[in-house]
């Protein structure tokens, strides 16, 4: 039974209400439950919990605050569809660099004039130069504008960039001119070194870069010069530009081109253009007739080498007596394979085992062969341009894998035509473009010079070219490129006097490929044709998205 003066704890309210007084705490127990909650640090706790909580959100405010409003987002290089570049009384040569000189990741020009003044008002004399002088130009791709330019001492002779890709060099371009040799900075245009060009060597290009000779820890460069009797080799230290060792001399050994080439073994050779055909030298050979001793760390290729002739050392590679050009199927590839063009076949060379890998007929080729993906096998397809006769010519395109012709069309060989050129796509595929004119659009009446005309072809559209009216000014030189990694696609034109080094009206200037599309003409080139409309075809180039290789 409940007591009546007992407080319950089922019903302390109530008994509260009805005058009870409620049962007190007893204050051991109130005590206790304090001493409990201070022994384990929960009000501290607590505290530091929401301390903790407060600062979390403060910082987690401060950092977005800062990425909105203070660190500014990264800004993509705004770049003008076309811009012209134009010199008067000034001379020009071939010779055209694409390079990212600026550190902006847009590419830019490098080329050359002679002229009294450069653009930013830097005049020979105040160089202490003879004048007019010769300048290196560094123009911006974005707009055309002139980032720097070096005056040098007359005259030009040649010039090569992208050289700096090997390690530990601070300079990027080399030139020769006068009777000096200069390597330049092509991010600030300094002079890194200059010296005398080495006596009696008529050098040309391409200049080869040589793994480090000289054990200064940068590699060096080569310089080939043929004779009509005679090739001589010069190695400069990449890092001085003075001479290592003595100049070699490969006595009846006449050669038009040379390239190196590097095994899969690691071995480097020179490989020289004869008379009787394309052949290797090893460049340890060559090292260790410079200087005694330079080609301990130079490695050897057994394979090559059991090939090689006892007495001369060459390695042969093609031999042939019309051998009129030979050149690398694209950089990339381990190593790459070797294209030779004679006077009446194209051949591909395997780069590793030197074997013939097809043969395709053709006579007279009138330009330096390019490279593209025509179809989706990711193997370079090869782009000929053939002399046919009656001043006509056939672009070809063969099958990087069989030597078989892709695609073709023949078309008027006009005067001044740049080499064709292609840039890639994310496709998978290549858009060629190469200059000429259709035949069925020649008037007569009009003199052949002047009707000279661009062509872009899309893979996807075999039947179908876009014509483009060209610039009726002498094409110097032209390049076709990315300005930006992935996108940006535009060609570069040089055009200038006749003969280099002639002065006249000097014009530089880029234009994006596509700015061309709706302004082209749609040409409807084989019987079959295209189903897809006009406004079909040009919204197909409008939609390409470039890549790189």
């Amino acid at each position: 039974m409940e007591t009546a003066g007992t407080a319950t704890e089922g019903d302390p309210l109530k008994r509260g209400e009805d005058g009870v007084e409620p049962v007190t705490v007893p204050p051991t127990t109130e005590l206790k439950k304090k001493s409990c909650k201070e022994a384990f640090g929960l009000s501290k706790l607590t505290h530091w919990r929401t301390a903790v909580f407060f600062f979390s959100l403060f910082l987690c405010l401060t950092i977005v605050f800062a990425f909105s409003f203070i660190i500014p987002c990264p800004v993509r290089p705004q770049y003008v569809l076309t811009w012209n570049r134009t010199f008067s009384e000034a001379a020009t040569y071939d010779f055209l660099a694409i390079e990212d000189t600026s550190k902006d990741k847009v590419m830019d020009v490098l080329f050359v004039l002679k002229n009294t003044e450069g653009s930013q008002n830097n005049t020979c004399a105040d160089a202490g130069l003879p004048s007019p002088c010769v300048y290196l130009l560094s123009v911006d791709g974005t707009h055309g504008e002139s980032l720097w330019e070096r005056p040098l001492d007359p005259d030009y002779h040649w010039a090569q960039c992208g050289l700096e890709k090997e390690k530990s060099r601070n300079w990027d371009c080399l030139l020769s001119h006068s009777d000096k040799v200069t390597a330049i900075d092509k991010y600030s245009g300094e002079v890194r070194w200059q010296q005398p060009h080495p006596p009696g060597l008529p050098s040309t290009v391409p200049v080869l870069s040589v793994p480090d000779l000289d054990g200064d820890q940068a590699s060096d460069v080569a310089l080939v010069a043929p004779d009509s009797s005679q090739t001589q080799l010069v190695f400069l230290s990449g890092k001085t530009g003075v001479q290592i060792g003595s100049t070699v001399t490969l006595d009846s050994i006449e050669t038009a081109s040379h390239l190196l080439h590097r095994t899969p073994d690691g071995a480097h050779y020179v490989l020289l253009q004869k008379d009787t055909g394309v052949y290797g030298l090893a460049l340890w050979r060559i090292a260790a007739q410079a200087k005694e001793g330079m080609d301990a760390d130079l490695k050897k290729d057994k394979h090559w080498e059991k090939n090689s002739s006892p007495t001369s050392g060459l390695v042969p590679v093609y031999e042939s007596n019309s051998v009129k050009q030979f050149l690398r199927v694209g950089e990339t590839g381990d190593p790459p394979n070797l294209l030779v063009v004679t006077e009446n076949e194209v051949v591909l060379i395997d780069g590793k085992n030197l074997k013939i890998l097809w043969r395709f007929n053709a006579s007279s080729v009138i330009s330096e062969p390019s490279f593209g993906h025509y179809n989706k096998d990711d193997v370079l397809d090869v782009v000929l341009e053939e002399d046919i006769g009656n001043n006509t010519k056939k672009v070809a395109i063969l099958d990087g894998k069989s030597g078989g012709v892709l695609w073709e069309v023949d078309l008027l060989a006009t005067p001044n035509s740049p080499r064709p050129a292609s840039i890639h796509t994310t496709n998978s595929f290549s858009i060629f473009v190469f200059w000429g004119r259709m035949p069925s659009q020649t008037n007569a009446s009009v003199p052949l010079s002047s009707e000279r005309c661009s062509y872009m072809l899309h893979p996807l559209y075999s039947n179908v070219l876009l014509e483009s009216t060209s610039s009726m000014d002498h094409i110097v030189t032209f390049k076709a490129t990315l300005l930006e990694r992935g996108r940006h696609a535009a060609y570069i034109l040089l055009t200038g006097p006749v003969t280099d080094g002639t002065e006249g009206i000097v014009v530089l200037s880029k234009r994006k490929l596509k700015q061309d599309v709706p302004n082209s003409k749609v040409l409807r080139i084989s019987t079959g044709g295209s189903s897809e409309t006009n406004e079909d075809i040009k919204e197909a180039f409008n939609r390409l998205r470039f890549s790189d290789w």
